[in-house]
């Protein structure tokens, strides 16, 4: 059986149709829910990749955009992700895997699918191979596709004191202008995560871009007494 066969049938097995209808409607998401929720969906996903290993990244990677593409139901998409992040192949987290993840976050194109990307697998390539990665997230900062630009925003959130901060701001003003709630929400996220490395540079950042609205909410959430923006 394959990779993508086991997991489908894992999934089946423990799902709760019951729950499918208000997971759907809460995710608003034109794909269909199984109805499994994320600790037994995750207990079961390790257990079917531990059963089937992977024995080398091209295969690795197959599998991955094989589970992506064929999903019927939103939880496949989410093993997906699970399998792109599986421990035994951090080796296998290259250069080699941005069309993997380019692919998913352009095509999930929702919060729930592109975040864990940008955090975790755009964000550790960032720190594997700063240089290439610098330059694609300033490019990606200004894309026309919100989801590129808001990887590009989010990938630095587990950096804590290892982040560039002029990258950070670099791909946050590009997108300083746009209304849209993902986009603002994004921002006041990234500066919310430094804030807790440095909140004072957030504060002055925040004030100085005249920061208003939702981002400004979320950046400072965590802040004691944020100033009010200057009239």
């Amino acid at each position: 059986m394959t990779i993508v066969k086991a997991v489908r049938l894992a999934l089946t097995e423990i799902a709760d149709p019951s729950r499918a209808p208000a997971m759907r409607a809460y995710m608003k998401s034109e794909m269909p829910f199984l109805g499994v929720t994320a600790v037994p969906r995750r207990a079961a996903l390790r257990q079917v990749f531990a059963e089937h290993p992977m024995e080398s990244a091209p295969e690795w990677r197959e599998a991955v955009l094989d589970l992506w593409r064929e999903a019927e139901f939103r939880e496949e998409r989410y093993a997906a992700i699970e399998l792109s992040g599986h421990r035994p192949y951090r080796s296998w987290q290259t250069l080699d895997t941005l069309p993997m993840y380019e692919e998913m976050v352009v095509t999930g194109a929702w919060w729930d699918l592109v975040d864990e990307i940008a955090v975790h697998r755009v964000g550790t390539l960032l720190r594997l191979y700063p240089d290439t990665m610098r330059s694609l997230m300033l490019k990606w900062a200004r894309d026309p596709d919100l989801w590129r630009r808001r990887t590009a925003i989010l990938c630095q959130n587990a950096f804590k004191e290892r982040t560039d901060v002029r990258l950070l701001y670099a791909c946050i003003e590009p997108s300083l202008s746009d209304i849209d709630f993902f986009a603002r929400k994004a921002i006041g996220w990234a500066l919310r995560e430094y804030a807790k490395t440095d909140p004072g540079e957030v504060v002055r950042y925040v004030n100085h871009q005249r920061i208003t609205g939702l981002s400004r909410r979320e950046a400072l959430r965590n802040v004691p007494t944020p100033p009010q923006p200057p009239a």
